[in-house]
């Protein structure tokens, strides 16, 4: 007989792989105007221009998410996550976040200021 338990399970794998691709080309296409697969044969040059492009659209969706924009799209941000660290995967050599600016940290509402008695 043969093992249908082990070709179901690689039948799912393929599907949710083609699946996660399918999510991810239609973020950058749609975010970005790039192509996922001339984004990934690119040279090293290009791609880390790319991952800038991607590091504002992460943060331009970020920001809508915390704003509560109703265009704000949790798949979407997710995907293109998932595009950046695709991307970072092809040169592992890179900075493990690249910015176009530092995040600021906002103070706790609740903290005392410095010098007070608690």
């Amino acid at each position: 007989m043969r093992d249908f338990s082990g070709e179901i399970a690689a039948f799912r794998r393929e599907k949710l792989t083609e699946f996660t691709d399918a999510r991810q080309r239609a973020a950058l296409q749609l975010c970005c105007g790039i192509e996922l697969s001339s984004a990934l044969s690119g040279g090293p040059a290009p791609t880390l221009a790319l991952l800038k492009r991607l590091e504002r659209a992460i943060e331009r969706e970020r920001l809508r998410g915390v704003n509560r924009h109703w265009s704000y799209d949790l798949n979407r941000h997710i995907a293109l996550k998932q595009v950046r660290d695709r991307l970072k995967g092809v040169f592992p050599g890179q900075p493990g976040r690249l910015s176009l600016r530092p995040r600021r940290i906002r103070p706790k509402r609740n903290a005392a200021p410095e010098g007070a008695a608690r």
